[in-house]
């Protein structure tokens, strides 16, 4: 069975788009390289309760939304692999933090070659010839939901603070195609001391100092203009936990920053945890096979043309 990739171009919504002569959308991308900036347990409270220059900066030059949505249940396995995969767990079928790939309730609609839900780790490798790839993850857990064999660099750092000093020196020194960096402090937090509590935001001003390091390592990788960075969460929370349906659960930070972002842009329009995997994809010019016109995602095409539409009209 072939995989089934949807592309819903996010970067539409934030602006690198431009209307051409005759009135069609064209991108205007000159985007080299991706990397994904992920904040376990980051919720929008977090980043407007603390202080944090850094995420503030970068909403300030770039597009962003506070009010994005994770999927349900609000649990890091399912949400960190709708992320990555581009597709809801009805989809890829990690329903929670017990899937395993030998254990699980609901089976993958369709499978890469490592029997999981293709990620965006491998649509990159077979695509991109010798693209470099790396995953640095604080949380071991999410090194079970991507192929290994798509990724060169793939190491689960013991800390928050080792994970920024590996992540900063691979990107000086491999300048990769897509890098994706994963921290846990912040939910630490909010399981043991509580979702908006001083210690909850005192891990979020940390995690705006770990992003200040990422950012000044892409700075001196000299690759900052050709660069798209995106930064997100899997989850929010509430009081000492997360997994419910509740906004405190359900919302995530959604930033997205680099060459021909609208700037300060606000996006009003829905961002859902997919659209990570197929904002990347579109950035990096992937190509996404899409069945038969009367495939049921058709409509979802076009309702993104539309809203592509509005993003221009309203900038």
């Amino acid at each position: 069975m072939k995989p089934i990739k949807l592309l819903i171009p996010i970067l539409a919504l934030c602006g690198i788009w431009s209307k051409s002569v005759n009135g069609q959308e064209a991108p205007t991308l000159n985007i080299e390289h991706v990397v994904v900036i992920g904040f376990d347990g980051l919720s929008p409270d977090g980043l407007q309760n603390a202080a944090t220059p850094t995420f503030d900066k970068l909403m300030q030059e770039g597009a962003y939304s506070l009010h994005a949505r994770a999927v349900l249940p609000t649990s890091s396995s399912t949400n960190w692999a709708s992320m990555i995969m581009g597709a809801g767990p009805e989809q890829h079928g990690i329903t929670s933090n017990a899937w395993e790939r030998d254990n699980f309730t609901l089976p993958a609609v369709t499978q890469s070659e490592e029997f999981i839900f293709p990620t965006i780790f491998q649509l990159t490798n077979d695509q991109i010839a010798s693209a470099e790839i790396g995953a640095i993850y604080h949380w071991g857990g999410f090194g079970r939901l991507f192929e290994k064999s798509a990724v060169d660099y793939d190491v689960s750092p013991e800390t928050e603070d080792e994970t920024a000093v590996l992540a900063s020196a691979y990107i000086k020194n491999k300048n990769p195609k897509l890098t994706f960096v994963h921290f846990d402090h912040v939910d630490h937090a909010g399981h043991e001391y509580g979702h908006g509590t001083p210690k909850y935001y005192k891990s979020v001003e940390k995690a705006d100092g770990l992003l200040k390091q990422l950012l000044q390592a892409i700075t001196a990788s000299g690759l900052e203009d050709k660069t798209l960075i995106i930064v997100s969460a899997d989850h929010g929370g509430l009081g000492k936990g997360h997994g419910g349906e509740s906004l405190k659960e359900i919302e995530i930070p959604f930033i997205v920053w680099g060459k021909g972002v609208k700037k300060n842009h606000k996006i009003n329009l829905p961002v859902y945890q997919y659209d990570n995997a197929a904002t990347v994809a579109f950035a990096l010019g992937l190509k996404t096979p899409y069945p038969g016109s009367e495939n049921p995602y058709s409509r979802l095409l076009k309702v993104m043309k539309l809203k592509m539409t509005i993003c221009f009209l309203s900038s």
